[in-house]
């Protein structure tokens, strides 16, 4: 059997290494390792996702009993430590005895037994003091430390946002984030209650079909689940598609579509009628998707492999056509921590790559056809002013007079959702009318 903090140490080395996706890589993990029981998968997750969520934090308090830069330590090391930081600084339910004591034992388990001392006395000092943190005088570096917020993102949203809200925004990320599910309406069963059956609590949503759901384990390893009951989405995601508003017998088209959660959910609300094109530029996504509908049993969904913006050179025109652009992330950080640490060169080019993917879907879309932009980040750049250039060179196309998204926009021209701690993740939306 394998050890949670072994496995946690391993995972966040090769998420680090890798720059890999903290949600796809546990999944993978858990799947293949011989876990000891559901509490030891369970524990595996939270530390490698404390880990990434807090590690800013973690090195912070790890740095007042070092004398030497963190960085001159071994990596396994800095990995083992900032594991049991979380554990003694954060975690309630683990006894810093036994956290420092396993600690200790896994670095000789681990090839870094001549650590071992220093990881003893370490801890012991972080578990006697407890948390610490700049004094909140010194803004930046405070909140920096407090949310594991690099200062390049503290001070974009200070910016965008200004001070209050880029808080809250930084506040709604921190914990574990509610899992939504949407309900498959074609199976003919109360899915609910089977869900509850399954030992799940069910809690309805304001989103027809929607509901966050608590005690799940492996969602993957349900009954409801094997049987094409509901896949997972977050409201915010299934919010876009209600959006889109797609209606039996049309065509519709999903571009950037991968894993596949917008494209069953249109399909659902279409009751499977008319035809769902879902486009990636990876086939192994594709399959995914492929999969997913099959389960669901979905048999409008459509895959396209490659560009999306070479969709038109493809696809006949269509009814409805959603561009969920690739983007920086900054919405859903909550969910996948990792994304924080980026280097923000890495965002320059997004919104110019946005503009003309948008350019190249709306040629898809038929007179008198709806053409939706939606990205999962929170950046200005890659949202309003991509929106505003679109409506400014583009002939053709106007803000859309749909009577739901006016009522969520009020009195702007798109509409900005902010992570909540007990809602959905970050995420805007526009929607455009083609002219008949």
């Amino acid at each position: 059997m394998t050890s949670a903090r072994d496995a946690a140490v391993k995972l966040l080395l090769k998420i680090e290494k890798d720059n890999a996706y903290s949600t796809l890589s546990v999944a993978e993990e858990s799947e293949k390792t011989a876990f000891a029981d559901g509490r030891e998968q369970a524990l595996f997750a939270a530390l490698v996702y404390g880990v990434l969520e807090r590690r800013l934090a973690l090195d912070y308090n790890l740095a007042q009993y070092l004398s030497a830069p963190l960085k001159k330590l071994h990596p396994k090391t800095l990995c083992i430590l900032r594991v049991g930081a979380l554990q003694i600084l954060f975690m309630d339910k683990i006894p810093a005895r036994a956290a420092v004591s396993e600690a200790v034992a896994q670095a000789k388990r681990m090839g870094v037994g001549f650590t071992a001392g220093l990881i003893n006395a370490v801890l012991r000092k972080a578990a006697d003091r407890g948390p610490v943190w700049p004094p909140e005088g010194d803004r930046e570096a405070y909140l920096t430390v407090r949310y594991s917020c690099p200062g390049w993102l503290l001070r974009h949203f200070t910016e965008c946002y200004g001070d209050e809200k880029a808080e809250k925004i930084l506040a709604a990320f921190e914990g574990r984030k509610p899992l939504f599910l949407r309900l498959n309406p074609l199976r003919g069963v109360n899915v609910a209650a089977r869900l509850e059956e399954e030992g799940l609590t069910v809690t309805p949503t304001d989103l027809d079909g929607c509901v966050s759901v608590a005690g799940t384990g492996d969602i993957a390893s349900l009954d409801a689940f094997r049987k094409g009951l509901f896949h997972v989405q977050d409201r915010s995601s299934q919010l876009c598609c209600k959006l889109l508003g797609a209606k039996p017998g049309e065509t519709v088209v999903d571009c950037c579509a991968a894993p596949g959660g917008k494209t069953f959910t249109v399909a659902e609300t279409m009751n499977d009628k008319g035809v769902v094109y879902a486009n990636d530029v990876y086939e192994h996504k594709i399959r995914l998707i492929e999969e997913g509908a099959a389960r669901l049993g979905l048999t409008s969904v459509r895959t396209v492999l490659g560009d999306a913006a070479d969709l038109p050179d493809k696809l006949p025109p269509a009814d409805r056509v959603l561009c969920d652009a690739p983007c920086s992330g900054l919405g859903v950080i909550g969910r996948k921590p990792e994304i924080r640490y980026k280097d923000p060169a890495s965002l320059a080019g997004l919104p110019e790559l946005q503009y003309r993917l948008l350019r190249r879907c709306a040629e898809l879309v038929k007179p008198g056809g709806t053409l939706l932009y939606s990205t999962c980040t929170l950046n200005p750049a890659e949202n309003e002013a991509v929106c505003d250039r679109f409506l400014g060179e583009t002939t053709g196309f106007s803000l859309s007079e749909d009577p739901f998204y006016r009522s969520l926009c009020g009195n702007a021209r798109y509409k900005t959702f902010f992570p909540k701690p007990d809602g959905g993740d970050g995420f805007f939306v526009a929607l455009f009318r083609r002219k008949p």
